[in-house]
């Protein structure tokens, strides 16, 4: 289902064993828009900590529910890795993050998570499970980067200019995700700032060709004129399949459910052969 980041910020987030904290924003990549972690803001029951939570330990997050049931426990975020969101989140943090809880990387294959299009794995219905004596901070590998430049948080990123071929229009002002696969398929865009009467728009992230972080940009191949021209989007109406076909239609782009499809296919065939 599509649906925005915003729909859940706020949103308790709720252990097996009781209520931990709320979603403050997200952290994504902006190579291939997967969304890596939710922050959760932990308030006084653990001195006001944040905590990275990954989809991988989410079960359940309706919209119209207000709550992010994950199959954590409580003690098991208390003893998590410390994190500060105030600075880039490294691979290194990474590679702690997801041993502590028994995740496996998403990055280096060839999927948006490794090896699977969703992040789900053999056992993830299951606790995740972590020894409390083993190492939680292990030295990075010296062939992996000190911080990944790509990982992004969506607080930073909402504002950002949109730059259009022929010049800026508008700003980012919210991300729609998919709740399945995890991954933000549009940014939605104001444009009212840059002509009077203005509308609210969206860009498929398949869509933008650069973001440039010292400038706050995000750059599309896209006109400003077919941008401004582009049909007008409604956050209070839900996201259907003929609007999103009729705005591929409208900039003459392939549908990424059209590879989705593909993929889901060509798994099925490989799995029936096996």
């Amino acid at each position: 289902m599509l649906r925005s980041i915003e729909s859940l910020h706020g949103c308790a987030v709720v252990a097996r064993d009781g209520e931990m904290g709320t979603v403050s924003q997200a952290y994504f990549d902006d190579e291939a828009w997967g969304v890596r972690y939710l922050v959760v803001d932990t308030g006084n029951w653990i001195s006001k900590r944040q905590v990275l939570i990954s989809p991988y330990s989410i079960r359940h997050s309706d919209p119209g529910s207000d709550t992010v049931q994950v199959d954590l426990t409580r003690q098991q975020v208390r003893d998590s890795p410390d994190i500060d969101t105030r600075k880039p989140v490294s691979r290194q943090y990474e590679t702690s993050h997801l041993l502590y809880y028994g995740y496996p990387r998403y990055w280096g294959g060839a999927n948006l998570w490794g090896l699977d299009a969703y992040p789900a794995f053999p056992g993830s219905t299951e606790a995740p499970r972590f020894d409390p004596e083993a190492p939680v901070n292990p030295e990075p590998h010296a062939d992996e980067p000190a911080a990944d430049i790509h990982l992004r948080s969506t607080n930073a990123v909402k504002g950002c200019h949109i730059k259009a071929v022929d010049g800026s229009i508008g700003h980012v002002s919210g991300f729609v995700f998919d709740d399945v696969a995890w991954v933000i398929r549009y940014l939605s865009v104001d444009t009212r700032n840059w002509w009077p009467g203005g509308k609210e728009v969206l860009l498929a992230t398949q869509w933008i060709s650069q973001t440039n972080w010292f400038d706050s940009t995000v750059s599309t191949e896209l006109s400003r004129e077919a941008i401004r021209n582009s049909p007008a989007y409604d956050d209070t109406v839900p996201l259907s399949r003929n609007y999103e076909q009729s705005l591929h239609g409208f900039y003459g782009k392939e549908a990424y459910w059209s590879k989705d499809d593909t993929e889901s296919l060509l798994a099925h065939i490989g799995d029936t052969a096996s």
